[in-house]
């Protein structure tokens, strides 16, 4: 048995017994121990490390909610309205109105040799753009003959050109779905919401594996993102798993250089109940250390800046109709209960009030049929839960994993489009999540913002929007907080706090390996430390090598 004592400039643990360490030994891939060098050296012989001797060490950053296809989406073509790094380190600039978005595709059209061959690009976010709607008018101006598509930042909605239309059957008179606005001519508008009509089509203009799946290119891709952004587990939340998917994701994962470990969620989406939760179950024995299987992942209703998640009264602030349901509650009720009878995990997207308010009644409901004394059913996103809805979640053993970013990417909007002065300055109400002892942790939903867990901690911590303003200033909560919420926090609702989120004996060597220490930096500088790279599983990546 071979032993390594790393030192450290400082190392961080979020061990409450040991908050601040000098060094820490790994066995096997796992943590022997963290405290001084004498107390470590009394394990035996070992090697002394000094590599990190002038950085900092903390747990490995852990992404409760993100998707794999961030790694993906590179292959296409990027038109966000912020500025974004690709895995290669190359800075795309964002788009600023539907001619540049057209434009940039345009570009990428003319060098493409196959005339068929479909045209992606993904970011859309036309709420700066003065709310203004894409038709498929404007993408038909990319091309008449190849099938286009431009998914939004959100990833709840779709826009398609006539060609994408045609190829999906939905260019013809009488669509009559919530999802297919219809122009005056009676056809739609090519603006598709929600994955019932979005997926049809999407798998025309390339979506077929980027939406919720990857390549073996495309997992590679992430995880180099996760190095460069300090992450050494990430959940990827939505996956139409299957038995051919499940054996890439082994295979990619299983590569010795692999490093992260992916916690890979099956989507409700495509099966029933029944057959959703028995064969999530089956994957269990498929878990290997970088690839951990065998929970749900349901989503319940849209975005709010795509206005298409559920409000409850007095609904959006613009007049808005009300966002769609993606699961019956019928549906929901069923993979709740069988959930519950099986020992399944479930996590729930709800951005709405009112489709929080859903979840909570049904595993209220469920519980009296099922009862399980450690379920910790988390809701992801849960952006406009109020305080009522935190103390039930409380009462309910469920944990929640709040959307930090949103305050900096779509704070404004939200003040003044979508829900409001009151309601924007509650959204992700952290700190009442903390106040009323729910789990909590945040995320960033890649690829609808960047993977950048220290980033989200500073979004919780200083709660600014694009234009500089506070959001929200009671909802604040400390660096301290925030670092636990992205290493512990989120360990805690996927249920994996016995093997990661902490530096301590027992647990694996997952590391961040840090220039500066963030609990002393200004907090407005929180995401701006660089980060050197990982320790994953013992196994060492640098940043800029990988």
């Amino acid at each position: 048995m071979t032993t390594t004592i790393y030192s450290a400039r400082k190392i961080i643990t979020m061990n409450p017994n040991r908050p601040e360490v000098t060094h820490v030994a790994v066995r096997d891939g796992r943590i022997l121990g963290a405290g001084d060098l004498d107390e470590l050296t009394s394990w035996g012989a070992n090697t002394v490390d000094s590599r990190f001797a002038d950085k900092v060490l903390m747990p490995g950053m852990i992404e409760g909610h993100g998707h794999s296809m961030e790694g993906a989406m590179w292959n296409f073509t990027y038109v966000g309205w912020f500025d974004r790094m690709d895995p290669d380190g190359k800075v795309w600039s964002g788009v600023k109105s539907v001619d540049d978005v057209i434009d940039r595709l345009r570009a990428i059209e003319a060098t493409m040799d196959d005339p068929d061959a479909p045209l992606l690009g993904w970011g859309l976010d036309p709420i700066y753009m003065g709310n203004v709607r894409v038709t498929r008018a404007d993408l038909d101006r990319v091309s008449a003959t190849r099938p286009v598509g431009v998914m939004h930042a959100s990833g709840h909605i779709l826009n398609v050109n006539s060609k994408g239309l045609e190829l999906a059957g939905l260019l013809k008179t009488g669509n009559n779905h919530p999802g297919i606005p219809l122009a005056k001519d009676g056809l739609p508008t090519g603006e598709l919401k929600g994955p019932e009509v979005m997926m049809p089509a999407g798998k025309h203009v390339g979506m077929d594996r980027a939406f919720l799946a990857a390549d073996a290119k495309g997992l590679r891709n992430y995880g180099r993102l996760c190095v460069r952004a300090g992450v050494t587990t990430s959940s990827d939340l939505g996956q139409q798993l299957t038995d051919e998917l499940v054996d890439l994701f082994l295979q990619v994962t299983g590569d010795p250089n692999y490093p992260a470990c992916l916690v890979a969620f099956r989507i409700n989406f495509g099966m029933s109940p029944a057959e959703l939760v028995e064969y999530t179950a089956s994957l269990r024995a498929r878990s290997t250390p970088r690839l951990d299987l065998g929970r749900i992942k349901v989503v319940a209703d849209g975005s709010i800046q795509g206005f298409s998640a559920r409000l409850r009264w007095p609904g959006y602030y613009n007049g808005a109709e009300n966002g769609l349901w993606y699961v019956a509650p019928d549906q929901l009720a069923q993979i709740y209960e069988l959930a519950l009878k099986t020992g399944v995990q479930v996590h729930t997207h709800t951005n709405g009030d009112e489709a929080t308010q859903l979840t909570l009644d049904t595993l209220e409901s469920a519980l009296r049929k099922a009862p399980d004394f450690d379920h910790r059913f988390t809701l992801q996103h849960c952006q406009l839960a109020d305080e009522a809805q935190f103390r039930k979640m409380a009462r309910l053993g469920m944990c929640v994993n709040l959307f930090a970013n949103h305050h900096f990417y779509w704070g404004d909007e939200h003040f003044k489009l979508t829900v409001g002065p009151e309601r924007a300055e509650r959204m992700n109400a952290c700190r009442t999540a903390l106040r009323e002892g729910v789990p909590m942790t945040i995320h960033s939903d890649a690829p609808v913002t960047p993977l950048a867990p220290l980033f989200t901690a500073w979004a919780a911590v200083n709660r600014l929007t694009a234009s500089g303003r506070v959001q929200g200033d009671s909802e604040k909560i400390s660096v301290a907080e925030a670092l636990h919420a992205v290493t512990m926090g989120a360990a805690i609702t996927m249920k994996m706090d016995h093997q990661i989120g902490s530096i301590e004996v027992g647990k694996r060597a997952d590391f961040a390996v840090l220039e500066e220490d963030p609990r002393t930096v200004n907090p407005m500088a929180l995401k701006d430390v660089k980060v050197w790279g990982t320790v994953q599983g013992g196994r060492i990546f640098e940043a800029a090598t990988i």
